[in-house]
């Protein structure tokens, strides 16, 4: 799977799935700083480090704080892994990326 568009920010994850404290790094933000401190609606591509991608979307108008909207999607090793969206921890720049600290698992 590769991103849909080229609109689309390309971001690496530590872990082969999303659990509370995984980070993911995103990259080719125009100005990460302004972003992490303000962040705003994006289409994610999410790559993971056992080879598995898939899209996602980060929503930034939700009453808890920015979420993260991962669709299903299989691991590397075969694993299926459901859809889920998740409440966003922490996003700090860190020279030119943003680290998406993922937290709780959202009820929406």
């Amino acid at each position: 799977m590769e991103p849909n568009d080229a609109t689309t920010i390309p971001a690496t994850c530590t872990h082969t799935h999303l659990f509370p404290g995984v980070h993911c790094h995103l990259q080719g933000l125009p100005d990460p700083t302004a972003f992490a401190a303000a962040p705003h609606p994006i289409d994610i591509y999410l790559r993971f480090p056992d080879g598995a991608a898939t899209d996602a979307e980060l929503h930034t108008e939700t009453p808890t704080g920015p979420t993260l909207k991962v669709p299903a999607y299989t691991t590397g090793a075969g694993t299926a892994i459901d859809a889920h969206t998740w409440t966003v921890r922490d996003l700090t720049a860190t020279g030119d990326e943003v680290e998406l600290t993922i937290g709780a698992r959202s009820a929406t």
